[in-house]
Order: structure tokens, then sequence, then C-alpha cells
């Protein structure tokens, strides 16, 4: 495909059809994926493939509590699970909150489940002493994961980067072996996609991108 036909059709599926995807084409996608830039070109993502049910029935487990106070924050209208402005919402009202079953099937349903993580031991993570949480180390880790995506959409393949399980982290290093100094970035669901989305909707670029400062004019192309 060409490579912008690619990058506007790589969606978020979340509903697969039972077709297999062989390990053949997993590591066909793996070997493009590989070549994403990292800091320092230290390559620290680790992957690991997920097939056995019992554990993708864990991934789901862990990932529900978190779905819930996603699905709690958003019908009391707030940004779920940002960092800056506090939740209104109770502990109580949480628990009592249903977790969305769109969050936590696809881990049963898709072909394969990859948890993808990076050594921070290879991270040059700049922003670790600044009053935020750190985003900075996602640099060397997140090409990759998107590469993934862009590499199964060519294969004919699909899935979605989803977080929700990592704020369970203890529990799922624990389920699965991961040493402390790996960090897990995402849990990805792999498989057919029951349909797939050819127009996605996205801002356009004078939303987004501004000339010379924050706040500044709107980055457009003058027409003669």
């Amino acid at each position: 495909m060409e490579l912008y036909d690619v990058m506007r059709t790589t969606f978020a599926a979340r509903e697969f059809t039972a077709d297999p995807l062989p390990d053949e084409t997993l590591v066909r996608i793996l070997d493009h994926a590989r070549f994403a830039p990292s800091g320092g070109n230290r390559q620290g993502w680790r992957v690991i493939v997920v097939r056995d049910p019992d554990t993708r029935k864990s991934l789901a487990t862990l990932s529900a509590q978190a779905a819930k106070r996603y699905a709690a924050q958003l019908q009391a209208g707030e940004s779920p699970w940002n960092t800056i402005d506090a939740t209104s919402v109770s502990a109580e009202t949480i628990e009592r909150t249903p977790a969305p079953a769109r969050l936590t099937a696809p881990f049963l349903q898709a072909a394969v489940v990859l948890v993808v993580g990076v050594d921070l031991k290879v991270v040059a993570a700049t922003d670790q002493y600044l009053p935020r949480v750190g985003v900075v180390g996602g640099a060397s880790i997140y090409p990759f994961v998107w590469n993934i995506l862009l590499a199964a959409r060519h294969e004919g393949f699909a899935g979605t980067i989803t977080t929700l399980t990592v704020a369970e982290e203890p529990r799922l290093r624990e389920l699965l072996g991961i040493p402390r100094h790996v960090a897990v970035c995402a849990v990805m669901p792999l498989g057919r996609p029951v349909k797939r989305l050819t127009r996605l909707t996205r801002k356009p670029v004078s939303e987004f991108a501004t000339r010379e400062r924050w706040g500044g004019e709107p980055l457009t192309v003058a027409h003669s």
C-alpha cells in the first residue's frame, strides 16, 4: 500500500473475526516494526506474545478496574485519567460503574495479544526531574508500537494501543514475570478486523499547529 494510504486508514480495531494471526505473519510484522527510531538506537523494546486463553482472561480482568474509572469519568463529563484536573468522581462511584465490554473484550477476541515493554535502563527520560508526569521516555518506544499497527495494516490485520492494564502494573509484572526495570507501555490485541475503516476523522492542521509560539497564527497554506 502507498504510505499515506496506510497512515490515513490505520484505525483502532477492537472487534475481530475468528481468523488466526500466524506466527510467520507476526514475525514479519515485528521484523518491519523494529526499524522504528529509538533514543541512541538502544532499541529497548521487549514484546511478550500472549496466546494462552487464561492469560488473556487475566489481562482483561486487570484492565477492568481502570476501565471502570475511565467510564465513570466520561459519564461525569471529565477527561479520564488526565494528570492535571482532579477527578470529582468518588471511589464508590467508580466501583459500581460497569467496565465497558469494548475495553476488555478485545483481549479475549483477538487472535493474539502483545504486551509491549521498554527497558528503562536504556531510556533517556530527560523530563524526569520536572514537576509533571514523565512523557519523554515514550519517544523511545511508541514509534515502535505504532509501526506494529502500520505493519499489521499492511498485512490485512489490525489492533489498538491499550494502556488501561498498565494501571495494574505490579500485578501484570507478577502475571508475566516482567522485571522491575521494564515498564509496560502498551497491551495490544491484534487480529483480523470485523470491519475496516477507510475514512478517519481528525482535526485539521490549522487547529493544532501554530507559527512561532503557543497561540500563534495557525499554520495554513496561502492560496494565490
